[in-house]
């Protein structure tokens, strides 16, 4: 099993436990504003709206499925599947199904810039704390670092999946539009700024295995600070 799972001791857990969720739904609730403000959403979320509008699952509903489809992509890659993995899969899209229907529905341009950008600011924080919390990476998060350990760069691996996720939303009829932008030109530097701040440092015993010099571009994050920045998500 501890080749499947890593969890580490209890008393870890129950510290770093209540970060996980709270960051988790912070991310909830900045994507469900985003979806509601109709300006354009980030990647995975056009893929995850392009499904909805073609199956009428909630798109909530489909970010779940869709990050345990994901997950499923770890095993050939042999990754471990860590508690914030799990909860990262199911609390994501089920805080966007709950909040999205309380949400306003916006009739002027200034109302959908309002919740935009209440999503692109509330997203930081909530990556910081679910990230900090260091209880299992994002279900994409595991298929980028899984094929990064066998050649490519994280960089190159995470460009080339979060453009055939984009591709694949915009074929399924996903909005794309200034949303899509914002958000990429944004969400790194603002989850940045919270992860170095709400941080909690990895467990004892779990500190990442450094990657082998060749695997290493100059401009490569830290593989410990490297955050599934899109759809948290999920």
């Amino acid at each position: 099993m501890s080749r499947l799972f890593a969890i580490p001791p209890w008393p870890q857990v129950r510290r770093r436990l209540p970060y996980l969720i709270i960051g988790l739904v912070l991310c909830g609730i900045a994507f469900a504003c985003i979806v509601q403000a109709d300006l354009g959403l980030d990647p995975w979320d056009v893929l995850h709206q392009g499904i909805s509008d073609r199956t009428g699952i909630p798109i909530g509903t489909v970010s779940v499925l869709v990050s345990f489809v994901v997950v499923l992509g770890w095993i050939p890659l042999r990754q471990r599947v860590g508690l914030g993995t799990v909860v990262n899969a199911v609390l994501i899209g089920t805080t966007m199904d709950v909040v999205l229907p309380h949400l306003p529905d916006p009739h002027s341009t200034a109302a959908q810039w309002a919740l935009l950008v209440g999503g692109l600011l509330l997203v930081g924080p909530g990556i910081g704390m679910y990230i900090g919390a260091r209880l299992g990476p994002g279900p994409r998060d595991g298929i980028m670092t899984g094929l990064a350990e066998r050649g490519p760069s994280i960089r190159s691996v995470r460009t080339g999946i979060e453009l055939v996720a984009l591709a694949c939303g915009f074929l399924l009829g996903g909005t794309i539009g200034i949303g899509t932008v914002l958000f990429a030109l944004t969400v790194g530097p603002n989850a940045q700024f919270w992860l170095h701040r709400l941080d909690l440092g990895h467990p004892p015993g779990f500190e990442p295995v450094p990657r082998p010099s060749g695997h290493h571009e100059p401009d490569d994050p830290p593989p410990d600070i490297e955050p599934d920045f899109t759809t948290a998500g999920s």
